[in-house]
């Protein structure tokens, strides 16, 4: 049989076809908007007034700039802390364990990822909020407000970003098997020694792949944070509101500014990934 390298290295005029394809379709859909980002970033507003990176800064020192990318960060901190507990729980339930309902939970898991980020907001504020809701009232009733607050926010971060740790996890799980657990379990491990000393070092990498790519979705949640977020200035307002607030209260440098931060963190995300890999995945 060839070599897979050998196929690889295979060129004609097809494999040039498809790159050319791929290169214009990449630039037109990706590049090229982002680019506009980052040109109108450091464009003056006016045709007197100051640009460069002097006037970036000034405009992100806003303190309701200030504000909302505080709020993003706690937002997103938050959401992928809750994201790795019950991501690896619920992983090696998935893996290791055989129950009725696990096709089913399954299927639930990948659910925010094909469900709107806008119905998800919707289905929090009809089962968290005060007047309609299931726990809404009960949940006021001991101080805890979940719709138009901060915890709110965090539900429905931690809601449209968790399969992006499970899905990262299983994986790895179903590659290196139960041998080794089996094994320490027989030489008188307990669960907590058997995960800390051989599942998480095997599962770690895809732990930090996960979390990085739960990072990035966070920071750039909009649709489920608007339902539930009263997304008023230094109130609710996160880095996504902000942007779509200003720029449509015709404040378009500084939406433009904040964007291009968010632009960035998806950018330092993708290359920490990419050096995050194992060197079996970079082959």
């Amino acid at each position: 049989m060839p070599d897979v390298k050998q196929i690889r290295r295979q060129k004609g005029p097809v494999t040039y076809l498809l790159r050319i394809f791929v290169i214009t379709y990449l630039f037109v859909l990706v590049v090229w908007p982002l680019s506009e980002v980052v040109k109108l970033t450091f464009a003056p507003v006016e045709a007197n007034a100051e640009g460069g990176f002097a006037a970036f800064w000034e405009r992100l020192q806003d303190p309701a700039v200030t504000y909302a990318f505080g709020l993003t960060l706690t937002c997103a901190f938050w959401a992928v802390l809750i994201n790795l507990v019950f991501g690896v729980g619920i992983s090696l339930l998935l893996v290791r364990y055989e129950f009725p309902g696990r096709r089913i939970l399954s299927v639930l898991v990948d659910l925010p990822m094909s469900v709107s980020p806008v119905v998800v907001g919707l289905a929090l504020v009809l089962a968290y909020s005060s007047g309609s809701g299931w726990f809404g009232e009960s949940l006021e009733s001991v101080g805890i407000f979940i719709i138009g607050s901060t915890p709110g926010m965090i539900m429905a971060t931690a809601f449209v970003s968790l399969p992006l740790v499970i899905r990262e996890i299983i994986p790895v799980l179903e590659e290196i098997g139960t041998d080794a657990e089996v094994a320490a379990s027989s030489l008188g491990a307990n669960a907590w020694q058997t995960f800390r000393r051989i599942t998480l070092p095997s599962i770690k990498w895809a732990i930090a792949y996960g979390v990085v790519l739960s990072l990035a979705r966070s920071l750039g949640e909009f649709g489920a944070v608007k339902i539930v977020s009263p997304g008023a200035e230094f109130r609710g307002e996160t880095a996504t509101l902000l942007i779509q607030n200003r720029y449509t209260g015709y404040d378009e440098s500084t939406a433009y500014a904040a964007a291009f931060v968010l632009v960035l963190a998806a950018v330092l995300a993708l290359v920490v990934v990419t050096f995050i890999r194992r060197p079996e995945d970079r082959t």
